[in-house]
């Protein structure tokens, strides 16, 4: 049994601070107890040591004073900054790496104790860490979880405010994680989080590639960048004190295969469904795929052994994701046998496809917001219902990389026999600018119309909604909230489908 070990890591002598930080400068150094750790000098209490990060839209510099009058004792920061005696300063060259490398001490390098995998990529990376969880099941009924729809400690389920927190809310979860004694942890891990250190200190054993296609560049600038972002958790899987430490990379995308021909410094397991291009199969492979309205049928052939599979997702990008999981399973020691049996079993991903119910026509609810993720769930709804109509609900972000919105126009212009372009999260921009910019995709074609009420776009697609035909209302998926400006208001694409299609029964 693992006793807590949290009364241990209630507080840490500065000079312990100092040995883990090694800053450049130190100034005002005392014995004094650090009880606390933030980035966010609102949260400051007396005791705590304030981390100055510069953010995207504001740097925690300027709020150095802030935190000492509410009682900090030691400042870590990039800049010189003017602070009383009585409170130390460690000055430092990266301020995300040292809040990540206290927050890891603070907690006691939790995820040393916890089987970890990483999920990263550009779509899929919800799907693939709820099936890895499955999977993981094996070894134990609740695997920990940190994703896009939520975190899971145990049986304890909290909403996510972020793909990958703040190093600080991170490492408390594993270390809450280790304490209900989990054996494993899933995470999926943006670029942003990434970038921004906020893994860092983090010591993976199976680290996931999905896929990579355009998004995040009003972040990054470049795709370049952005998969150099994503590569940092495959640069430095197996650099820490864990052995055995993997990448499972996807061996159908270009980027999966560029990561698999470079020297990283843990061992390699490919996956996919196409032969690599010396003809060799990968080391997960997946043939003779039929797909149907209840899912696909394949045959797997993988190091642990080989067989014929059920998989009760829909399309071809999900028998992708179907086996980066598994991969990650037969890494992990789940014996092959329970691998196949558990594919059969696979529960739907929230808001990934996720079927409403409705007495007429189809109706599907999908986090697609990227113009890949789009055409791969227009694609399969047209593989699986060809001869059926497809109507697509749909809009782009604000605020958010503007040069993907006349791509996804493209994608529902070619592949939605009528669209309905919509509000998603206009956030500070002008919904009409966004929607425009989106119908530029449609190169003069008519099938499609403006609403930009979110809730009278989905009635008005449900209104049209014939018996034999398909309604997909993407981009929000599993969310339950609308962001206009500075004000969030609640809004789930499920929930309002589910009660217009039952008042539409009523009406019958």
């Amino acid at each position: 049994m693992i006793i807590s070990r949290r009364h241990f890591y209630l507080s840490m002598k500065l000079d312990a601070i100092v040995k883990t930080l090694r800053p450049l400068e130190t100034l005002c150094l005392h014995d004094n107890n650090i009880t606390g750790l933030t980035y966010d000098s609102r949260m400051v209490e007396p005791g705590y040591a304030f981390i100055a990060v510069r953010g995207e839209h504001s740097d925690g510099h300027e709020f150095v004073a802030d935190a000492v009058i509410k009682g900090a004792t030691a400042i870590v920061c990039e800049d010189d900054v003017m602070v009383p005696r009585h409170v130390a300063t460690l000055k430092v060259a990266d301020s995300r790496v040292a809040l990540a490398q206290l927050a890891c001490s603070f907690h006691g390098s939790p995820s040393s104790y916890l089987k970890m995998v990483g999920v990263t990529g550009t779509n899929g990376k919800t799907t693939v860490a709820h099936l890895v969880r499955h999977f993981l099941q094996y070894f134990e009924a609740e695997p920990g979880l940190i994703g896009t729809v939520g975190y899971r400690i145990g049986e304890r389920n909290i909403p996510a405010t972020r793909t990958t927190p703040e190093a600080p809310e991170l490492q408390a979860m594993l270390e809450r994680m280790v304490e209900a004694e989990l054996q494993h942890a899933i995470m999926e891990v943006s670029s942003h989080a990434l970038v921004q250190e906020r893994v860092y200190g983090i010591d993976f054993d199976i680290g996931i590639f999905t896929n990579l296609t355009q998004d995040h560049l009003d972040y990054h600038g470049t795709l370049d960048n952005y998969f150099n972002a994503k590569a940092k958790l495959f640069t430095t899987l197996g650099t820490g004190d864990k052995e055995d430490t993997v990448a499972v990379l996807n061996s159908d995308d270009e980027h999966g295969r560029i990561l698999a021909d470079k020297a990283l410094p843990s061992a390699i397991l490919t996956y996919g469904t196409r032969l690599l291009p010396d003809g060799t199969r990968p080391d997960v492979f997946a043939e003779n795929i039929e797909l149907s309205r209840i899912g696909s049928a394949f045959h797997i052939t993988t190091p642990w052994g080989e067989g014929e599979v059920q998989l009760p997702l829909l399309g071809r990008f999900n028998v992708s994701n179907a086996l980066a999981a598994l991969a990650a399973a037969g890494s992990a020691g789940v014996p092959f046998d329970e691998i196949v049996e558990r594919l059969r079993t696979i529960p739907e991903v929230p808001g990934r496809l996720e079927r409403i119910p409705s007495e007429r026509g189809l109706v599907f609810v999908d986090y697609a917001h990227t113009d890949d993720a789009l055409r791969n769930v227009l694609q399969t709804l047209r593989d699986v219902a060809a001869d059926r109509r497809i109507t697509v609900v749909f809009g782009c972000g604000g605020n958010r990389d503007t040069t993907k919105r006349a791509p996804m126009g493209q994608v529902a212009a070619r592949l939605a026999d009528y669209a309905i372009i919509t509000n998603d999260n206009p956030r500070r921009e002008d919904p009409a600018i966004i929607a425009a910019e989106v119908a530029r995709g449609f190169k003069g074609a008519e099938h499609f119309e403006i609403v930009l009420d979110r809730g009278d776009a989905i009635a008005a697609a449900i209104d049209q909604l014939g018996d034999n035909e398909i309604l997909l209302i993407a981009g929000k998926g599993h969310e339950t909230y609308q962001e206009f400006s500075d004000t969030i208001v609640p809004f789930d694409d499920r929930r309002v489908a589910r009660n217009l299609l039952e008042q539409r029964e009523q009406r019958r």
